[in-house]
């Protein structure tokens, strides 16, 4: 009954804010009420996993959302996107925009959890739209797509690294597997978002007049200038976790590289050098009417209707829905699609990518020797069709599906129709590629 009360809960979010216009927030917040009291779970069970879902989901992320909305208000209005859009638009060419986005976001998801490395590219890649006279749809997908492409598949990324530890695989291996299989994914994932999602026009920045955007690029710092705050804290982050890879570092120059690698750290670091992206640094710019008051007000959205999404995750996580599934699927042997199939029915329940990974590889820990996934290439399949089930699918319980369908001009509708479908194709894709790579290798 838990998986049908999901269906409903999921159609009543889709019906509330697609047909009702109800805000996500609030829609959220009562049908993951409803969830609870419909699933039998306690009163006082649903009243901690409440606050359990906001105040985690916004304490992990909010600080991130936050600092990484003044970064880009900083690159935006100073006209610094513009700069590194224009020499970046010189490079690719104006119709290859979604494909450099696309592998962008794979990079920089590597270190950066999909949310933040959204945030963070979200500028530019309005800016590349912009010039490039394209639909933000398309663009704004491949982005969506390259970040949780190794999100899900590539180490150092928590949750690929946790699966890696529980079953006992090579993280050499696992890396080895997962940047093949999530490239191939990506370039079908970046062919899905040009050829279909880029049909459905969003303009990049509506609210922009040509001759705002010329006066921008005049006053504009320069491109190599304007990457320098995203760029820094990029490099940090991946730096902090270079270091933790390395066992027995220690010493004040590791303590201080894991203070400043730290996300919200690094990105507040990116907000200093922000800074210095005026001609002149004005109060005005910092002051509650100024571009830092503008960019919270834009945020404040942003970041209730995550911890919304939040509520909604841990509702479902509490109310047992992953052991349901797992336990019914765990009996069936499906070589490594059982795996994709398990990691995917979690995932798409309670919305958590990570949880998806951690949970599905518990379940999988004692099945491995029975089902015959005994060496280390195998063992390293299985990481990674967990992954590429924890792909399966991004929708409404999700905050990273919120977060790409707010800062994209997206309704709920549409954010199924572009995102969740881009990533059931993504991570079918990847299934599909480790199952054929599995046939061979065997």
């Amino acid at each position: 009954m838990v998986v049908l009360y999901l269906i409903l809960s999921v159609l009543i979010i889709i019906f509330l804010t697609a047909r009702l216009k109800v805000h996500p927030f609030i829609a959220l917040l009562l049908v993951a009420l409803l969830y609870g009291f419909l699933a039998g779970m306690p009163s006082a069970d649903i009243i901690m996993s409440v606050n359990e879902g906001f105040g985690k989901t916004l304490g992990g992320i909010g600080l991130i959302i936050i600092l990484g909305v003044i970064i880009g208000a900083f690159l935006e209005n100073s006209g610094g996107a513009y700069a590194i859009a224009e020499k970046v638009l010189k490079i690719i060419g104006k119709d290859k925009v979604p494909w450099a986005m696309g592998f962008i976001g794979w990079f920089v998801s590597i270190p950066v959890f999909a949310d933040s490395g959204f945030l963070l590219l979200s500028p530019l890649n309005k800016s590349l739209s912009k010039k490039a006279k394209i639909s933000l749809a398309g663009s704004a997908i491949a982005l969506s797509l390259g970040l949780t492409a190794s999100h899900t598949m590539v180490p150092p990324t928590p949750g690929p690294i946790a699966a890696s530890g529980i079953l006992g695989a090579d993280l050499g291996l696992v890396l080895l597997v997962g940047i093949p299989v999530s490239i191939i994914t990506l370039i079908v994932g970046i062919t899905f978002a040009v050829k279909y999602v880029g049909k459905t026009y969003i303009d990049p920045n509506p609210s922009l007049s040509r001759e705002e955007l010329q006066l921008r690029s005049q006053n504009a710092p320069t491109a190599f200038k304007s990457s320098i705050p995203v760029l820094i804290p990029i490099f940090l982050i991946v730096l902090r976790s270079s270091v933790k890879a390395v066992d027995g570092l220690n010493g004040l120059y590791v303590d201080f590289i894991m203070f400043v690698g730290e996300p919200f750290i690094a990105l507040l670091i990116g907000v200093f050098l922000a800074l210095l992206l005026p001609k002149k640094l004005e109060k005005e710019m910092l002051s509650t009417s100024g571009w830092i008051g503008k960019s919270l007000s834009d945020a404040a959205s942003i970041i209730l209707i995550t911890g919304a999404g939040g509520i909604f995750g841990k509702v479902l996580q509490n109310s047992g829905i992953a052991d349901v599934l797992g336990e019914s699927l765990a009996g069936l042997n499906m070589s490594i699609w059982l795996p994709f199939i398990l990691a995917a029915a979690i995932k798409t329940a309670q919305g958590s990518s990570t949880v998806a990974l951690i949970t599905t590889a518990s379940i999988m820990a004692p099945l491995m020797e029975t089902l015959g996934f005994t060496d280390n290439l195998e063992k390293a399949m299985v990481v990674i069709a967990i992954g590429a089930g924890s792909a399966v699918v991004s929708h409404a319980n999700d905050s990273f599906f919120w977060v790409v369908t707010q800062m994209s001009g997206m309704d709920t509708k549409m954010g199924y129709r572009m995102h969740t479908l881009g990533t059931l194709i993504l991570g079918t894709t990847a299934a599909t590629t480790l199952f054929i790579a599995h046939l061979f290798f065997n």
